[in-house]
């Protein structure tokens, strides 16, 4: 065989191995890596003790389910598997507490009420107290799921409160204008465009997104008033949208007491009679997926700056109905 014949069988050679290694990289990329990772929760114990067991559930960053965290995510929190902490912490018959460690604005409504749900159904299927512990900010939603616990404590510190509804869009229409750019739009009904960063809204418009805004205050004033037992009228007063300390939180009954995680932890084994109890928090274990996600992430993943630019230009593009505290 001569060198010419070589070199072809070197080439074939060469692009079978390029298109295993490209078809390899594309089955693993395709992989949905939530079915290799279990739905059980690593335990991880941050205080021993024997007479029983308290789990410490953090809620962290904007209250917002972005879907499942895929290979390139660079989200803080993840909603579907919050949700599944709480749902395991409460049908955990070793499980004698709870406490939700809150640090976050808020964020959508639909995502807070799921939390509130599921802290009601921890406590109404084995009667488990659930305490809430605030940490630098427990805003708006932050507050919302906090509403119904047992007991809520809060730094002296801490940014709570900002109880209100907000719904926000870009508008753009003069800029564009003065860069000489119009838009063409073809609708199938009057409302059909309503909140378009390309347009002013009418009042007709800013009629029908008021009246979604108030319907969404009064759950959030309806919530406060059950889970609080105060009247409607004095949480009117306080649900102005305005944000309180731990401190004025206190005075105006929307928390119960000062104190860290530490006093809270104290605070609910004295309720489940006493004693040391083993506090534990969930996480998930790293695995050889979360490896090669985090890898992938790092090497391929968005600029930071890109995805918050992106999501500011177009998840403002529709309405979107928020318990958040915007700074």
């Amino acid at each position: 065989m001569n060198w010419k014949r070589w070199t072809a069988l070197g080439v074939v050679a060469g692009l079978l191995i390029i298109s295993t290694i490209t078809n390899l990289a594309v089955g693993f990329y395709q992989i949905d890596f939530d079915d290799y990772v279990s739905s059980d929760f690593a335990e991880t114990t941050i205080q021993d003790g024997a007479a029983g067991k308290v789990v410490v559930l953090n809620l962290d960053g904007v209250i917002q389910d972005t879907g499942a965290q895929g290979l390139f995510s660079t989200e803080m929190y993840d909603h579907q598997a919050f949700l599944t902490q709480i749902e395991s912490a409460g049908t955990d018959p070793n499980v004698d507490g709870i406490i939700i460690r809150v640090n976050t604005p808020g964020g959508g409504v639909l995502e807070s009420a799921e939390i509130h749900d599921k802290i009601v159904e921890a406590q109404e299927l084995r009667d488990t107290p659930v305490y809430i512990s605030m940490g630098n900010m427990a805003a708006s939603g932050g507050y919302y799921i906090a509403a119904s616990a047992d007991r809520i404590v809060a730094s002296p510190n801490t940014i709570t409160g900002s109880i209100g509804v907000i719904m926000e869009s870009i508008n753009f229409s003069e800029l564009a204008e003065n860069y000489g750019v119009k838009f063409n739009t073809i609708k199938s009904g009057e409302f059909k465009d309503i909140m378009s960063p390309y347009k002013e809204m009418s009042d007709e418009e800013r009629d029908i997104l008021q009246s979604m805004v108030d319907e969404s205050y009064e759950e959030f004033v309806r919530i406060i008033a059950e889970g609080r037992q105060m009247d409607e009228s004095t949480v009117r007063d306080i649900a102005d949208g305005r944000i309180y300390s731990g401190n004025q939180a206190l005075e105006n009954g929307l928390v119960d007491d000062l104190g860290d995680l530490e006093d809270t932890i104290d605070l609910l084994s004295e309720e489940l009679g006493g004693g040391d109890y083993q506090v534990v928090t969930y996480d998930y274990s790293m695995g050889m997926y979360d490896f090669f996600g985090m890898t992938a992430q790092k090497m391929f993943g968005p600029d930071p700056e890109l995805t918050v630019l992106q999501k500011l230009i177009f998840e403002n593009r529709a309405p979107s109905l928020k318990y958040l505290y915007a700074e």
